[in-house]
């Protein structure tokens, strides 16, 4: 069922030989990889020296009263320097090899700003004028700062823009890549594989597991990188600004890697539970809805309802499971992250008030707390889009990894002009196992002839046109075309050459004319008219308020069963196939519409080496052999005449089909 393979598609949270395969759809794009890298690079720059700026602004520029002034010579050049009622003075910090001469302090008296000696003897009042004169150098410094952390600001932004569209773009290019091979592969499937494989599961493989592996290339696998660079730069600049401070932030390490190892497994089993009930909920929902007619026929209603509840609430209660566990976590980090600040201001402030630290190293502390924490509080939604990428791409690589079961010869052979005789030699098929279909089933057909297989259902009809297009391989003995085995041919050159038309016809959306064409440039407009003359179909077309162009939607439903039938058989003479083969191509159509197609046969089997499959015998009677099968075997062969003399299978099936009108079976028996 669904939701076991979906069981046992939840590997390993990472899985290497996973990610290297998925890698190899990345390398083609490796050089914006590396730029979307070198730019997050800059981008974590940036971020890493927005609070290192604001500490150098508090500490060296805003903070800077607390900081002493000298009287230094005058003659003493410095951009710091400022000219106060003849004194030149020079902030204490910003001496360097100067002299230090008499040191002043800046205080604050009855609301005037006033510098004065340790001994009191000189004592400076200064006028709002001169106290701005003496900040000067601090209010230029504070503004240029201002302009480069902007600046910085600004060109952050830009790179975070260039960053993301390169990242999205490359992301969507990979994705595009995949989908590209996913498809292409499926179409290279044999039918066997999808008689075993639900559509909707294939649907989900090219559009939602598809689009789980862009989030982990967007969001994981190279915003991962930008994670590193700002731990591993922040755990560097701290150390650079004070060890003691860095040693308090980095305390609470330990209980965070506990924590994630604990949320790792937890969080595992959790997503393993919600996956399982939500693939039940699609396998039955997809069932339900399949199966509406009988639902509804045989009021099964109610416990469809009860039923589909009990899988809903299962899964209900899952991903309430799950989300505890994520409620849980975040938080929990939140408050490790909370911790760490209470350490960093206990530590910080003891520190501040002994005068050993200055306040914006304390202030770029907490800011790069925040920082490191934001990676880790962003490890839920990683880890849950790399658990779900994961199992994703298992989903993907096992249908890439499907060998189509129809080869194509290592080196095949030209088909050249076909003539159209076709042999089936001790053929043997089985579909699963040894549960033969068919068995050791041989006849031939000869160029032009057309032959009719009847027969009870199961009997191998259909299966033996399905092998002759080799949609499936037979296990033993061979099929001939002109004296070759078909599997010397290439599948595709096969094909070309044979017309198949279905008792189920299929329509692609699109209009009338595309779906005889199958967009092929060479069928020229006029050829589709002709064709559609030549088999009755024109009649229809033109009544239709666009005629060829009328739009068709998804399988023609907006068309009768008898109008997509002789479109079919349109399409099948525009591509003029050697070989025909007409597939149960009469049946559940209405009478009018069967008389049109009645008409069109003749013209449409004309110089054509024809197999016919049929449940209504009046449409075969004028077959040139008519093959009978019984449980795989061919049991009459002959013309209609000659079967029904021998008074043997076909005989009986005539019988049953005409038992209200038996003197119509005397006398087809007498010739009459």
């Amino acid at each position: 069922m669904e939701y076991q393979q979906e069981e046992q598609t939840l590997g390993k949270v990472y899985d290497s030989r996973l990610m290297r395969r998925l890698l190899k759809y990345a390398k083609p794009y490796q050089f914006w990889i590396f730029l979307c890298i070198l730019l997050l690079l800059f981008i974590a720059a940036i971020d890493l020296a927005t609070p290192y700026m604001i500490k150098v602004a508090i500490d060296d520029h805003i903070l800077a009263a607390n900081h002493g002034y000298v009287v230094v010579d005058g003659d003493t050049e410095h951009p710091a320097l400022a000219n106060i009622q003849g004194y030149a003075l020079l902030r204490e910090d910003r001496l360097g090899e100067i002299t230090p001469g008499i040191r002043l302090e800046l205080v604050k008296e009855d609301g005037v700003q006033v510098l004065r000696s340790s001994s009191g003897d000189l004592v400076l009042t200064l006028t709002p004028e001169e106290a701005r004169e003496l900040r000067s150098f601090e209010y230029k410094s504070i503004f240029k700062l201002g302009l480069i952390l902007f600046g910085l600001m600004s060109l952050g932004f830009v790179l975070n823009y260039v960053q993301v569209s390169l990242l999205q773009y490359t992301g969507q290019r990979i994705i595009f890549d995949i989908r590209q091979d996913l498809f292409s592969h499926i179409q290279r499937l044999a039918l066997a594989f999808f008689d075993r494989t639900p559509v909707g599961r294939l649907v989900t493989r090219v559009t939602n597991d598809t689009q789980n592996l862009n989030e982990m290339y967007t969001g994981v696998l190279v915003n991962l990188f930008k994670d590193v660079f700002m731990v591993l730069g922040i755990i560097v600049v701290m150390f650079k600004m004070d060890v003691r401070l860095t040693l308090t932030s980095l305390a609470v390490l330990p209980v965070i890697v506990v924590m994630t190892a604990i949320f790792r497994t937890k969080a595992r089993a959790a997503y393993r539970e919600t996956r399982v009930r939500l693939a039940r909920i699609n396998a039955n929902f997809a069932e339900t809805i399949s199966g509406m007619r009988l639902v509804h026929i045989f009021r099964q209603e109610r416990r469809k309802y009860k039923e589909f509840e009990e899988i809903n609430r299962d899964h209900y209660k899952a991903s309430m499971r799950e989300l505890m566990v994520y409620a849980i976590f975040r938080p929990a980090i939140n408050l490790v992250d909370l911790l760490a600040k209470v350490l960093l201001i206990w530590v910080g402030g003891s520190l501040l008030l002994n005068r050993s630290l200055e306040l914006g190293v304390l202030y770029a502390f907490v800011s790069y707390m925040e920082m490191m924490f934001r990676p880790i509080n962003d490890l839920t939604e990683k880890f849950n889009i790399l658990q779900a990428s994961m199992a994703s791409a298992e989903r993907i690589f096992q249908i890439l990894d499907e060998e189509p079961a129809i080869q194509d010869p290592p080196d095949p052979q030209p088909m050249g002009q076909i003539q159209g005789r076709i042999e089936f030699k001790n053929v043997w098929f089985a579909y699963v196992g040894e549960e033969w279909v068919l068995r050791d089933v041989s006849f031939t057909v000869e160029p032009g002839q057309t032959v009719a297989f009847v027969g009870a259902t199961g009997a191998g009809k259909t299966t033996i046109m399905s092998l002759l297009t080799r949609f499936y391989d037979i296990q033993k003995g061979q099929i001939l075309i002109d004296g070759r085995d078909i599997r010397e041919f290439s599948k595709e050159e096969l094909r070309r050459n044979i017309g198949l038309v279905m008792q189920d016809v299929f329509l692609f959306s699109g209009n009338i004319r595309e779906n005889i064409r199958l967009y092929n440039p060479e069928i020229t407009p006029e050829q589709i008219e002709e064709v559609s003359r030549y088999v009755n179909a024109h009649h229809f077309i033109e009544k239709l308020p666009r005629q060829y162009d009328e739009p068709v939607t998804e399988r023609g439903s907006t068309l009768s069963a008898g109008q997509r039938q002789l479109i079919a058989f349109a399409r099948t003479l525009a591509y003029d196939p050697a070989i025909l083969i007409l597939d149960e191509a009469t049946a559940n159509i209405d009478t009018e519409t069967e008389h049109l197609i009645q008409d069109a046969l003749p013209k449409l089997l004309a110089g054509r080496t024809s197999l016919v499959v049929a449940h209504r015998l009046s449409t075969i009677q004028d077959a040139d052999v008519i093959i009978v099968l019984h449980k795989g075997k061919v049991r009459e062969m002959g013309s209609h005449q000659e079967l029904l003399a021998q008074k043997g299978l076909y005989y009986n099936l005539f019988l049953l089909q005409y038992k209200e009108d038996f003197s119509a079976v005397e006398g087809a028996v007498s010739g009459q």
